[in-house]
């Protein structure tokens, strides 16, 4: 599937482009934790991008003794409008990988994907590895190695996730380390390769040249 063209999920490329995506944190059912999404236009080298920050809280609700944990804030992608057929879904079977431009302050970020899973609450997540925090970097993700969560949780049987109906993408932070954080966003998309200059630029060439074949597999 080498020759499927990139497929943009989400880019912050105006202001308008926040609206496209959902916040979500602890604040939702009592917590103390705050979530701000802001759009920085381009400025030099930094490309316009959406800037996911605020402040992690472990502080319990006063008022609320069934909610025994906090400390989380996060983002998705809004459900996309509905055609003539029915819902509008993100079909990412031709692709091998998740791609990300992020700028990383470091800490412990996942990358979310929901499809039309049986189970609703079900996500798909792996790691955010950045391998270089406080510069921008492309991080590459293969979509064979996200693992089905349910509330944060690995869950069995691990089905491969249903490519072909993906609902929405997202980042969360869950770690529960109290205190500021900042991750810088320009897009997210789906890929089999990066181009000539994203390359060269992340030195991801042998990456991509070096990795075994692995056609996307139909469910």
């Amino acid at each position: 599937m080498k020759g499927a063209a990139p497929l943009p999920l989400v880019t912050f490329s105006d202001p308008s482009s926040i609206g496209g995506c959902k916040r979500m944190s602890d604040a939702d059912i009592g917590g103390y934790s705050e979530i701000d999404l802001d759009f920085v236009p381009q400025s030099g080298a930094s490309p316009p991008h959406a800037r996911f920050h605020g402040n992690i809280s472990i502080q319990l609700p006063q008022n609320n003794p069934h909610v025994s944990r906090t400390g989380f804030a996060g983002l998705r992608t809004r459900d996309r409008p509905p055609t003539l057929f029915g819902k509008s879904l993100f079909d990412l079977d031709p692709y091998r990988y998740l791609a990300l431009r992020v700028k990383s302050d470091g800490r412990k970020y996942f990358v979310n994907v929901q499809t039309e899973s049986v189970v609703p609450t079900d996500l798909h997540q792996h790691r955010l590895y950045a391998r270089k925090p406080g510069e921008w970097e492309t991080v590459l993700i293969k979509l064979s190695e996200f693992v089905r969560t349910n509330h944060g949780m690995p869950v069995e049987p691990q089905k491969e996730m249903m490519r072909q109906r993906v609902r929405s993408v997202g980042i969360s932070l869950t770690d529960r380390v109290p205190g500021p954080y900042e991750l810088c966003i320009n897009k997210i998309w789906a890929t089999n390769e990066l181009s000539e200059s994203e390359s060269e630029e992340d030195a991801r060439a042998d990456e991509i040249t070096k990795a075994p074949s692995e056609e996307p597999k139909a469910l």
